[in-house]
């Protein structure tokens, strides 16, 4: 199985728990002026996942929506960027909420070990086989049993410029790794801007980069291999990989907002604020979901702020995609309905419509998508061909790919304060590697 680190994913405050009633009837589709539904009047049904900020207000009109539709009372929990250390202690207490949204395969299948997931009943298989290709099913799928939806994808091979920056240096967005370091960003550093605001401080930015670059330059097969650990981080693909992201990190390039250690103390989605919000660095190396993070600034995606795909650093142009499952982790009404609703593509054109969002679904319309750039996003993701792989370290233990300051996070956060030092980098990955393989 190829691939959610939906680390699809952006998130803000880490392990708070947020409890949020939307027993008012005003949702974002699925009710709009009409009559609230009464299939589940009198279930409350308890939703656990990591957005907070704009992302949650999204979320939280697809919350409305289906109380609007069914009168269930919702109630949304917010797990924050550690995943497993929120639900992990709720689940050994015996008080898991009713439906959580995982950012990775690799926690799905720690779970279904762990015997936290219940299958999905088969009316919901029914709505995936009708909507959903078998690539994405298959994500949420462990020994031939469906144990969650993909409902939030991620397109991660996406850099955001600001079009005034770009205008101002005279530069135009590269084709090439090569054009992009060399040319675009040397100039831009010339012109007095920073090229980059590197959100280093969530070290899943960082995997995020260093997966696009790898796909490239190593190629799918060696992807394949270092995602199942079939080799080892030692192996020279990673050192090449490691090489070219040094070249943005070099501290004597002054290509990073604020340097290596504002970088590291710089999050997502704060690193969007000061690149766009305060017309701080030129460029922002992540996903789709730089879009709903525009939303807390003035600027306007498509006009201010534009994007273009991750250049090729060798043969292959990567498509890196996230995504967030979600699974019912009881076995009631209130649950399964809930599941199955995700998996329409009305829910999804409600959550479409502020934007930051994209859906794996196939029936969603581009046309539901409000501006071209999500429109763009979107299509790439239905028409990817076979060089498309899934975030790298959401497939790998969470103990390795998806643990803030451990792991891959930390050792790439290390990497980036210290890129001279490729062996030793490699050194810890592999240690890392290991241990959570093994566990």
């Amino acid at each position: 199985m190829l691939l959610n680190k939906t680390k699809l994913t952006a998130v803000a405050g880490l392990g708070a728990l947020l409890l949020a009633s939307t027993a008012c009837g005003g949702g974002g589709g699925g009710g709009g002026g009409a009559k609230t539904g009464t299939a589940l009047k009198g279930t409350t049904i308890e939703v656990a996942a990591k957005w907070t900020g704009q992302e949650q207000k999204n979320f939280q009109a697809v919350l409305d929506a289906f109380h609007n539709k069914t009168g269930a009372t919702m109630k949304y929990a917010s797990t924050g960027e550690d995943t497993d250390a929120y639900l992990g202690p709720r689940i050994e207490g015996g008080n898991p909420p009713d439906v959580a949204v995982l950012p990775q395969p690799g926690l799905l299948q720690q779970y279904v070990q762990k015997k936290a997931l219940k299958p999905l009943d088969a009316s919901v298989v029914a709505q995936l086989d009708q909507h959903y290709s078998t690539y994405w099913k298959d994500l949420g799928s462990v020994d031939g049993k469906t144990y969650g939806v993909l409902i939030k994808a991620a397109q991660k091979s996406v850099i955001w410029y600001g079009t005034q920056a770009f205008s101002d240096a005279g530069v135009q967005p590269p084709a090439t790794w090569n054009d992009l370091v060399g040319k675009t960003a040397q100039t831009l550093s010339d012109a007095g801007t920073p090229p980059f605001s590197m959100c280093a401080g969530s070290g899943w930015t960082l995997t995020d980069l260093f997966e696009n670059v790898y796909l490239s330059q190593a190629g799918p097969a060696k992807y394949d291999q270092l995602a199942t650990h079939k080799i080892p981080w030692t192996d020279p693909s990673v050192a090449d990989a490691l090489k070219s992201m040094a070249q943005i990190f070099d501290p004597k390039k002054n290509f990073m907002l604020d340097g290596p250690k504002g970088a590291i103390q710089t999050d997502f989605p704060t690193c969007v604020t000061k690149a766009f919000g305060q017309n701080k660095a030129a460029m922002v190396i992540e996903a789709d979901f730089v879009g709903a993070a525009l939303a807390d600034t003035k600027a306007k995606a498509g006009t201010d702020v534009k994007t273009f795909p991750f250049p090729k650093v060798g043969a292959t142009a990567p498509v890196v995609l996230g995504g967030d499952i979600a699974v019912a982790m009881k076995q009631s009404k209130g649950a399964t309905e809930f599941i199955k609703y995700l998996a329409t593509p009305e829910a999804a054109e409600v959550w479409a419509k502020p934007g930051g969002y994209l859906s794996p679904n196939k029936d969603v319309p581009v046309s539901a998508y409000p501006d071209a750039i999500s429109k763009q996003l979107a299509q790439a993701i239905l028409s990817a061909g076979d060089n498309v792989r899934y975030d790298l370290s959401d497939m790998a233990p969470a103990a390795f790919g998806a643990t803030e300051g451990k792991g891959e996070w930390k050792d790439l956060q290390d990497f980036l304060s210290n890129p001279s030092d490729v062996k030793g980098t490699q050194a810890k990955l592999e240690a890392d590697a290991k241990k959570a393989y093994k566990g």
